[in-house]
């Protein structure tokens, strides 16, 4: 497959620079064999009683840093934890650093290049760690906000609530897992008024879901590894209601991807805690989800591959010409749809 086949125009003026308000607000897109405008808060009626929504819960650091080596000024965006002190990150500009070089950015709060990786990427040791580095990050830091979403200044008080789920629990992720943030305490409320379950998982989204797929041919891309846990419990309540015959709904690709990377071939999910780097591209078997709810990606992205494998190209191509002629707002902050699978599973 090669990477243009998953090209698509988009106007500018559709990527959404700012979130619905309120959250619920958003418009969405049912895709199955017919596409219907629809809205977020008609959710609890599209599911049924039954069925359960799997979200992630990571919550969002503020891993953008900007500091000095020597008079030359770097900014750093970390993106995977490696050990208790030791972060990936991606470096701008990259070329300036070696290994051994200090990046300043208070005092007393610095980071130490160990290691040049390929595009751009270094591995840093932090002067702090554990919450003395959360509280560095807290005050020093600031919300790595897509590319798209333009903030000359860098993100406003607004960002700060608004690109973060109301269910966040566990930091890591430096990428909001932005399906989630479509949701509200009174959109729940009706969710479980309707009979759906809701559980969590948890994947620290890296800021590699935001590098472009820069090969021509996608097998060549090399997709950055992420951690994710999906505890016992969580694990236990979606193989119960698979096996009552209720669906299973992934809140996001996130979710979905860590759902597919533990998911055993009989359909069945065990608890999970580890690294994944699954890479998931038309063709894919999936084992486990049966609808995804996501917003709308990005042209030529392992993001829009990756609803093209669960849905359909041919679908997914149309989906997208018809959001676009129907004014849908793009991306982080933009509207959502919910995929119904190409090929769903049986009930265990």
């Amino acid at each position: 497959m090669r990477t243009d086949d998953f090209d698509f125009d988009l106007p500018q003026k559709l990527i959404a620079q700012t979130p619905a308000v309120p959250r619920d607000s958003s418009r969405l897109l049912d895709i199955d064999v017919s596409l219907n405008d629809r809205h977020i808060s008609d959710l609890p009626s599209l599911l049924r009683p039954g069925d359960v929504m799997v979200f992630n819960d990571t919550r969002v650091i503020p891993a953008r840093l900007t500091g000095r080596r020597g008079a030359a000024k770097i900014e750093i965006t970390l993106h995977k934890q490696i050990s208790l002190d030791r972060w990936l990150a991606f470096a701008k500009p990259a070329r300036r650093l070696k290994p051994g070089d200090r990046i300043e950015f208070a005092p007393g709060f610095h980071a130490d290049v160990d290691e040049k990786r390929a595009g751009g990427e270094i591995s840093v040791r932090m002067s702090h760690s554990g919450d003395a580095f959360m509280a560095a990050l807290g005050q020093h830091g600031a919300i790595p906000l897509p590319p798209y979403i333009k903030r000359p200044e860098g993100p406003d008080a607004a960002d700060l609530e608004q690109y973060q789920t109301i269910y966040a629990r566990h930091d890591g992720a430096v990428a909001a897992p932005t399906a989630g943030l479509h949701f509200s305490e009174p959109l729940f409320s009706a969710l479980d008024a309707a009979g759906i379950t809701r559980v969590s998982v948890t994947l620290h989204v890296g800021a590699g879901t935001f590098l472009p797929v820069t090969a021509n041919d996608v097998s060549d891309h090399d997709m950055h590894s992420e951690w994710g846990r999906i505890d016992a419990p969580t694990a236990d309540a979606i193989n119960a209601a698979r096996q009552a015959g209720g669906r299973v709904v992934a809140v996001g690709t996130t979710a979905l991807r860590l759902l597919e990377s533990a998911a055993r071939d009989d359909g069945t999910l065990p608890p999970f805690e580890g690294d994944t780097s699954l890479f998931i591209l038309p063709g894919f078997k999936f084992r486990l989800a049966d609808l995804l709810l996501t917003n709308f990606h990005l042209p030529r992205s392992t993001l829009f591959m990756l609803t093209c494998a669960f849905a359909g190209s041919a679908r997914m191509k149309a989906a997208y010409a018809h959001a676009v002629q129907e004014r849908y707002r793009f991306y982080s902050y933009g509207d959502a749809c919910l995929l119904h699978r190409d090929d769903p599973p049986q009930t265990l």
